[in-house]
């Protein structure tokens, strides 16, 4: 179990999402934030124990300075994360 900013804890689900939020070039880490209450520097933690080392470090070579992870350094014009029709609706 991952702690969030607000003392709520995430199940592996909710790991599993925001490993998988994390990798995506177009979301922000505010958007994770809002979401699951993990800061950019939680984040950061989350993936550096759940990924492999390599895994992890590809990924902070990715991310690392990427202007579309970042919400300050993004158009103004991009008002969501992610394609609407990027993720497949999941019957729960």
């Amino acid at each position: 179990m991952i702690n969030c900013v607000d003392g709520e804890t995430l199940d592996e689900e909710g790991v599993s999402r925001v490993i998988e939020m994390a990798w995506e070039d177009r979301t922000p880490f505010e958007a994770i934030e809002l979401n699951y209450g993990l800061s950019e520097s939680q984040v950061i933690k989350l993936m550096r124990s759940e990924l492999k080392p390599k895994s992890f470090k590809v990924w902070r070579e990715r991310v690392t300075g990427r202007k579309t992870k970042h919400g300050a350094f993004r158009s103004s014009e991009v008002t969501r994360g992610y394609c609407p029709t990027q993720y497949k609706h999941r019957s729960h």
